[in-house]
C-alpha cells in the first residue's frame, strides 16, 4: 500500500482513466424499460448522463435512484441526477484523491484540454492503484468460476471459467484446434480471437455466443452466453 501511494503521487488521471468510447452512458430521453435492462446487465452502480449528444454529460445517475423513478415516472429524471465532476487529464491522482474524499464524489469526467470528454475516472479506479485490484459482484475469484442463469435464458459467465466446466454446463466440446491447451474460457477465446475483446464483441462457437459483458483492465470479466441458431 506504501509502495501505491507513492506510485499515485507521480501518475496522472489520463494513465488510469476508462477511455470514452468504452464508458457505459445512458440517454436522458431512454425509454424506462430499456434503461432499467441496461443497468442489470452491465451492472454498474452509477452511470454518466448525457443529452442529446454523448459529448454533453447533464449528471449522473445513481442506479438506487431509478426505483424512485420506476415509483414515480411522473418525476423528471434529471431532477434524480447527481451533479457530474469534472477534471483535467493532467490533475494528479493524489489530489484527485482527496477531492473525493472532501467532497464524497466515486466519479469524475475528464477532460482534454479542449475541453472535450476524454474518459471518466471512478474512486474504485484510484484506490486499485494503493491497494490492488479491489473484487465486488462483478469480479468474483472462485477457481474454477461461476455460471449464473438470466432471466432472458442467457447465461452470465466468468471469464476465468474452466473450459472443462463450460463443456459440461452447456453439453458442448470447445477445443482451440491447435496443441496449445487453455484452461479458462477467456484465454481461450482471446486466443482464438487473436486479442483480448473488447465490450460488445463476441464469439460463436458450437451453437453458443460469448459476449463480452464486463471487462476490466485488460481482462474480461464476464461473458453473456446465449443460444443461437445455427
Amino acid at each position: 500500500m506504501l509502495e501505491g501511494v507513492m506510485k499515485i503521487s507521480q501518475m496522472h488521471v489520463a494513465e488510469i482513466m476508462i477511455p470514452a468510447p468504452k464508458m457505459d452512458l445512458i440517454d436522458i430521453d431512454m425509454d424506462m424499460e430499456d434503461m432499467i435492462a441496461m443497468i442489470i446487465d452491465i451492472g454498474h452502480s452509477r452511470y454518466p448522463v448525457y443529452e442529446k449528444k454523448k459529448e454533453n454529460i447533464i449528471g449522473v445517475l445513481m442506479t438506487k435512484d431509478v426505483l424512485k423513478w420506476q415509483r414515480a415516472p411522473e418525476i423528471n429524471l434529471k431532477v434524480l441526477l447527481r451533479t457530474a465532476i469534472f477534471v483535467p487529464e493532467s490533475k494528479n491522482l493524489t489530489d484527485l484523491l482527496r477531492e473525493f474524499k472532501k467532497n464524497r464524489n466515486h466519479m469524475a469526467m475528464v477532460v482534454d484540454e479542449f475541453g472535450r470528454i476524454s474518459g471518466l475516472v471512478t474512486f474504485e479506479d484510484l484506490l486499485e492503484e494503493i491497494v490492488g485490484e479491489i473484487q465486488d459482484e462483478f469480479d468474483t475469484d472462485t477457481g474454477e468460476g461461476e455460471i449464473y442463469s438470466l432471466v432472458d435464458k442467457s447465461f452470465r459467465v466468468a471469464g476465468h471459467t474452466d473450459v472443462a466446466k463450460i463443456n459440461q454446463a452447456f453439453n458442448i466440446e470447445l477445443k482451440t484446434g491447435d496443441e496449445e491447451q487453455f484452461e479458462t474460457i477467456g484465454g481461450l477465446i482471446a486466443h482464438v480471437m487473436g486479442h483480448v475483446p473488447q465490450k460488445g464483441e463476441h464469439y460463436d462457437a458450437q451453437g453458443l455466443r460469448f459476449e463480452v459483458m464486463h471487462s476490466k483492465s485488460g481482462v474480461v470479466k464476464w461473458y453473456r452466453v446465449k443460444r443461437i441458431s445455427n
